[in-house]
């Protein structure tokens, strides 16, 4: 089963970051559908062309002005035969990765709303790409996971759906590394985390790099009444668990007396699902107080810690397997003998998402340098072979296991010209190649370790 997540909001990108042009956050960050290297003049960090990281789709710039340079061009995939568009980039097996896709419409098709469709990264559909609201307010729009690259490669695709009447089309890619200890109470090999907030109480800006060298975007949330508070001296995190900015830490939502704080974050109805949550409190006073301020945390009506003592140092408490459904309520409860108010700093929710499986590498890696061989191979021969099923490349045909092998490769008449690479013996699990109406030269590679092979 290949789950996909679609969130009832979108994130909407915003460019406040500032740093020196030689900071850059460690990965890379791709414009789509440019020509060349940019460098955005209010952030300072650099942009390169999308160019050998896919072979396939269109590029085009919008005639809109004043847009940031990463939104004023696009790639759009207009071919409607190819399963999926991806683009794949090195990786290291094992290590974490933030992924954030970035889409700006801007009528570039001349049409006037945006096409709707899906994301995939690896072998998991990931979400439904729909930024129609956004794109009417005059907003771009985000989508963020963080994952475990389980294989030397990471391939994030976008495909057609049953509600996609016009062309795909993507604005950026930023494909951030991590630190190995982030997040890590989550099994990656069995789930991906989706964003679904990450906020910093209280704060007026977005806090993002260089402030958080991850490239994370911690966007301000206030209410209007509840009271906002500022810590008196500074912090260290880089001991935290996750290493959140020490700019989160720097002002908290309270309340004026010792009563219970109430918090509907985040503001929309989240899915009935299991979601990681990450709460991060401090101390706003002097280190050197003699008062204790110590509360309980429940949420939606649940205990979530009890009797939380939070100094000056900082503290995070987190959940990374907790059931949501609707509207959140975060109320934080001062325990009975404190005379301090509770207040809280900075959270994240991240959703998660089963991962769907992937294809027996020894398949996929026979398979890519089938596609090398040919000079034209099919658009969608990139990305996972097999998953998800609906968007497996063409003409190819896999088994039914949480790992699959290919089976059957049906390639007659996809005009296709090129040698047919030895590496096809390595498919040991094919019954069927199918090559006729092509114009492939060479010899056919010596076969005997595929002894289930039934017709050629």
């Amino acid at each position: 089963m290949y789950v996909s997540i679609f969130l009832p909001w979108l994130l909407t990108i915003p460019f406040l970051v500032h740093s020196s042009p030689d900071q850059q956050p460690k990965g890379l960050l791709i414009n789509c559908g440019s020509d060349v290297k940019q460098t955005v003049p209010e952030t300072g960090l650099t942009y390169i062309p999308d160019d050998g990281f896919t072979f396939s789709g269109n590029k085009t710039s919008l005639d809109a002005k004043d847009l940031f340079p990463i939104l004023s061009t696009l790639r759009y995939f207009p071919d409607k035969v190819a399963r999926k568009y991806c683009y794949t980039f090195q990786a290291i097996k094992g290590s974490k990765y933030l992924v954030r896709t970035i889409y700006y419409y801007g009528g570039f098709d001349g049409g006037k709303e945006p096409p709707v469709f899906d994301q995939i990264v690896g072998g998991t559909k990931w979400s439904v790409v729909n930024t129609t609201e956004d794109y009417a307010n005059g907003l771009s729009s985000y989508y963020e996971i963080i994952l475990v690259a389980h294989t030397k490669t990471l391939s994030v695709c976008i495909a057609r759906n049953n509600q996609t009447v016009s062309s795909p089309f993507i604005s950026a890619i930023e494909v951030i590394s991590l630190d190995d200890s982030m997040y890590n109470s989550t099994d990656f090999g069995a789930y991906a985390l989706v964003t679904v907030a990450r906020s910093s109480f209280g704060n007026e800006d977005t806090i993002s790099f260089p402030e958080d060298p991850y490239y994370r975007l911690w966007q301000p949330f206030k209410d209007d009444n509840i009271d906002v508070v500022s810590s008196q001296s500074s912090i260290t995190t880089s001991e935290f668990w996750n290493k959140p900015p020490a700019e989160a830490f720097a002002t908290a939502i309270t309340m004026s007396t010792t009563k219970k704080l109430d918090v509907q974050w985040p503001p929309g109805l989240l899915p009935s699902t299991r979601y990681h949550i990450s709460l991060y409190f401090r101390d706003d006073r002097n280190s050197k107080t003699n008062t204790w301020r110590v509360f309980s945390i429940l949420v939606n009506g649940k205990i979530f810690y009890s009797n939380l003592n939070v100094t000056t140092d900082g503290v995070t408490v987190y959940a990374p397997n907790w059931p949501l459904s609707g509207q959140t309520l975060i109320s934080l409860i001062p325990d009975t003998e404190s005379s301090i108010a509770p207040l809280i700093n900075a959270g994240e929710i991240y959703q998660l998402m089963p991962i769907g499986g992937r294809t027996l590498p020894q398949d996929v890696m026979a398979m890519e340098e089938l596609a090398r061989g040919f000079d034209n191979p099919p658009l969608d021969w990139s990305g996972d072979p097999c998953l998800p099923r609906e968007n497996s490349w063409t003409g190819v045909s896999c088994s039914q296991e949480k790992m699959p092998r290919i089976i059957s490769l049906q390639l007659t008449n996809l005009g296709l010209s090129g040698i047919l690479a030895p590496t096809v013996s390595n498919l040991t699990a094919l019954h069927h190649l199918w090559l006729g109406d092509n114009q492939v030269s060479g010899s056919i590679p010596e076969m005997n370790s595929v002894d289930q092979l039934e017709t050629l």
